[in-house]
């Protein structure tokens, strides 16, 4: 195993080299050698969190065990573009969850520009661009006519119209680094810019075009770290609801009023901070959640019941590790996961705001 560069990955009171570098080995630890990586050995992979580990690991100069996660995707895509829910301890041939939800699909996109954005290998992008390609054309067949997308397809062939707006943000950020992976290869893809233009419209101006789930801590921020919010109005949407999820000195709830503070949310509120330019704030938050970590491992414990004083569940996840790391990537400057969490620095298709 390889000695991760975490030079960057230093923040006072979160990282310090060797913690970051522990927590790397912990993600690398969990990898199988087909490249799968389950949330932890004898969990279950979804293509979600399996690309964010997979992004934590480039932003630590891990770029094969990166590489290698991807090409996992690409050997295991189905024949329409996707993948499915859930994957036995990342067996490919062990599924677990028949469903196939849009946004895990679409988030290969993210993964594969971060992964370019940090080594410059064309011929990887070469490989993974007819990956993204139809991932992305699976994902906008269940585009709704108001610009929301259906969230799941099931195993029957079934469309589900019902659209998430967590997921629907998640999107968004992933349709625009497809963009700029067309971009990039002078591949014009005019069908995506109106597609994601019609869905920051929906996320931006239509709530009811989503079901309800506002007591979700990521329907609160996505819409902004996602990249559909921006400027002053992602600014009014972190504040508005501030003080119902955030739990001082110990992180994000989940779910409000739940007294239940996660280590993934937490992360990902960070992420979010950094990118509307609130550094200072988002370092409090990396702070706040140190509690989980746990020494040996170098991973997070999942979640904490602050009333109890209890970890729950007891698991130490990749994903929790990976979101962490790529929240301290950005306040260290790290400049693929920069510019594919700022907002500005990637394509935005099409914008329908003009009208309704």
């Amino acid at each position: 195993m390889t000695t991760p560069r975490t030079e960057h990955l230093v923040l006072p009171g979160v990282l310090t080299a060797g913690q970051a570098a522990a927590t790397v080995r912990g993600i690398l630890a969990a990898q199988r050698e087909d490249g799968a990586i389950p949330w932890f050995r004898g969990h279950h992979l979804d293509p979600w969190d399996h690309v964010e580990a997979a992004m934590a690991l480039d932003a630590a100069g891990e770029h094969e065990a990166a590489e290698r996660a991807y090409l996992w995707l690409a050997r295991h895509q189905l024949g329409d573009g996707s993948w499915y829910a859930a994957y036995a301890d990342g067996a490919h041939d062990d599924v677990t969850d028949r469903r196939r939800e849009t946004n895990f699909v679409a988030y290969v996109a993210v993964g594969v520009w971060h992964h370019y954005l940090s080594t410059g290998d064309d011929t990887f992008l070469d490989r993974m661009w007819p990956v993204v390609y139809a991932a992305v054309e699976f994902v906008l067949r269940l585009q709704q006519p108001g610009g929301q997308i259906g969230w799941k397809r099931e195993d029957d062939g079934t469309d589900t119209a019902d659209a998430l707006l967590t997921g629907c943000s998640s999107i968004h950020h992933a349709l625009c680094c497809a963009l700029a992976i067309a971009e990039y290869r002078e591949e014009p893809q005019p069908d995506w810019e109106l597609a994601v233009g019609a869905l920051r419209h929906a996320i931006r101006r239509h709530p009811e075009r989503f079901l309800d789930k506002s007591r979700y801590s990521m329907d609160w921020y996505y819409p902004v770290l996602g990249g559909a919010l921006t400027g002053a109005e992602a600014k009014e949407r972190i504040e508005a609801d501030w003080d119902r999820f955030v739990v001082p000195g110990l992180g994000v709830r989940c779910v409000a009023p739940n007294p239940w503070v996660t280590g993934g949310e937490s992360a990902e509120l960070a992420l979010t901070l950094w990118a509307v330019g609130e550094s200072d704030r988002a370092l409090d938050i990396l702070q706040s959640i140190q509690h989980l970590r746990d020494p040996e491992s170098g991973l997070y414990w999942t979640g904490y019941v602050y009333e109890d004083k209890a970890v729950w569940p007891e698991e130490l996840t990749t994903w929790t590790a990976g979101a962490l790391l790529l929240a301290v990537a950005a306040l260290g400057g790290h400049e693929a996961t920069c510019t594919v969490f700022a907002g500005d620095r990637l394509p935005r298709g099409l914008d329908p705001d003009c009208c309704d």
